[in-house]
């Protein structure tokens, strides 16, 4: 028995709060009256005739009871199936192998098939399109069906992702981009795209499609065991014992899909809302680093929908930059609301900006930064000189404790100076200063000395989040600072961390001492740098 993927999306009612969400706004700029009205008369004029409706009494032709079961003949499904066929260049049969998948999908799996039929109305216009594009069997639209139950975050426990549920090496052949904040297996659209490349090159290699079918699931090393195993048959229904298990049932519940899909009224299957049709969302190009929270907090927009609209985010991240830029799907009431709003939201900060601001400064530095293989004879002092950087900054960047390296070992390097440790320090007030360094933020630097936002604008008399390099900032007020000074005549001698040692268990071992001088005098902040067998100062006397 094929194994199908039955994870129920469930979107049913989900977006129907932001269908009525109140737009309005005080914050927001309002949209633009001529537009907003060429917007509604668009929808009125385009999106008028769509077949769907909510309403199954409507649809309910046949005046089946509510809950009725519809079963029928052998020869009334090989007369549907046989008319579905004479539409399409792809061979459709009717067997008891197809007979058994009709029985899952119409029967066992009713509650599924309802929500696919409403899925349906979201995906299957933009897989015609491509499809259609590449000049594809628009019948292959199904093939999603058995892949995802059209769940577009979908992932089997072999690896496969998405609509497609496409492997990682497959997605790659075919560009679908895997990083840390994305994947574009989950995007509805450049998925789709893959798909209809694959399945052109794997008919360019079989001429048949139930054999594309067999090697879409298993692969085509699968397909061409099969067929040198039944004495080289390239028909389907003849190498079908031959292929795995799963591919036997594969090309039947396609057969299947196809006839449920187009018959689902005799049957007495409806759609469940889906909450959204296809052409009730739009996309806009985002041109900064932007988060679901600001998208959400600033527009009103809920999260569940941007989740629902845009899977191929994986962190909620739209990492846009001026390499790359990327789309994002909405509620078509809210395109104006973006577009309108655009610069404000890029600069809105929410609770979770700051997660904005660093993921800007690590793409930054992940541009800046290379990484160096020591060759023979290289020392800190010559490979700094090489870059034009310290060896201070060397170490730092690579966590280490001396200056001793060796051949082979990989360093990470900011050549220039691209990169460079802020700096501060305690003005004669008592006030600690920070000096602003290329690139960073408020968010980065409340971070760095664990105070906020809030607090930097108050001590600085700052009226916006506008920074510059070189500008120097008040990081703590006097009330805050604590003093700590090491005796000039204090003997500095090395203590070894054992496991366990805390600051504290460490500081009641000499006479004296106090943890804020461990601190200062070693450059941590807290017990949780400390490791077993490392080797850090203390003051002794004085």
């Amino acid at each position: 028995m094929i194994i199908l993927i039955f994870t129920l999306f469930i979107t049913a009612g989900m977006a129907s709060e932001d269908k009525h969400t109140n737009l309005k706004n005080d914050t927001l700029n309002p949209d633009n009256p001529v537009a907003a009205m060429m917007d509604s008369l668009l929808v009125s004029k385009y999106y008028k005739y769509s077949n769907f409706t909510a309403d199954t009494a409507k649809l309910n032709i046949y005046n089946f009871p509510p809950d009725s079961v519809p079963k029928y003949s052998d020869s009334i499904y090989f007369e549907r199936i046989s008319k579905l066929n004479a539409q399409t260049p792809i061979e459709l049969h009717y067997n008891r192998y197809v007979k058994s998948f009709i029985n899952l999908y119409a029967v066992r799996k009713r509650e599924l098939t309802s929500r696919i039929l409403g899925l349906a109305e979201f995906y299957f216009p933009l897989f015609e399109e491509q499809l259609d594009k590449h000049d594809l069997p628009l019948e292959l639209k199904y093939l999603a069906v058995i892949e995802s139950a059209l769940n577009p975050v979908a992932g089997s426990r072999a690896g496969a992702k998405g609509l497609w549920q496409f492997m990682y090496g497959t997605g790659k052949i075919y560009n679908l981009k895997v990083t840390s904040y994305i994947d574009e297996r989950y995007d509805p659209r450049e998925s789709t795209i893959a798909a209809c490349q694959h399945l052109k090159d794997l008919y360019d290699v079989y001429g048949d499609w139930m054999l594309v079918l067999a090697a879409y699931n298993s692969g085509g090393g699968n397909v061409n065991k099969a067929i040198r195993r039944s004495g080289g048959s390239t028909d389907f229904w003849d190498i079908m014992y031959y292929l795995p298990r799963e591919t036997r049932g594969y090309v039947p519940a396609f057969i299947a899909v196809n006839y449920v899909m187009n018959h689902a009224a005799e049957h007495n299957l409806y759609p469940v809302d889906p909450g959204f049709r296809h052409y009730e969302t739009d996309t806009v190009k985002v041109n900064e680093v932007l988060s679901f929270e600001q998208i959400s907090e600033k527009l009103g927009v809920s999260m569940d929908t941007l989740d629902y609209l845009n899977p191929v985010y994986r962190k909620n991240i739209i990492p846009s930059t001026d390499d790359k830029k990327y789309s994002l799907r909405l509620p078509k009431p809210y395109i104006a609301s973006f577009i309108n709003n655009e610069k404000e939201l890029y600069q809105y900060k929410t609770r979770k900006g700051i997660e904005r601001d660093k993921l800007l400064a690590e793409m930054k530095r992940a541009k800046q930064r290379i990484t160096h293989r020591v060759r023979w004879g290289e020392s800190l002092s010559v490979i700094a000189e090489r870059y034009h950087t310290s060896v201070r900054g060397i170490r730092h960047w690579n966590n280490l404790r001396g200056s001793r390296i060796y051949k082979g070992q990989r360093l990470t390097i900011y050549p220039n100076g691209n990169y460079r440790e802020s700096s501060s320090s305690v003005s004669k007030e008592g006030k600690s200063i920070h000096y602003v360094r290329r690139g960073e933020n408020l968010g980065l630097i409340a971070r760095k000395y664990n105070c906020t936002i809030n607090e930097l604008m108050r001590w600085n008399d700052l009226n916006g989040y506008t920074i510059h390099p070189n500008q120097k900032l008040i990081v703590r007020g006097k009330e805050s600072v604590k003093q700590v000074e090491i005796p000039e005549n204090a003997k500095i001698e090395y203590y070894e961390v054992k496991p366990g040692d805390t600051l504290w268990d460490i500081a009641k071992q000499y006479k004296g001492l106090t943890i804020d001088q461990i601190k200062l005098l070693n450059n941590i902040s807290n017990a949780r740098q400390l490791k077993p067998g490392q080797k850090i100062k203390v003051a002794i006397g004085g």
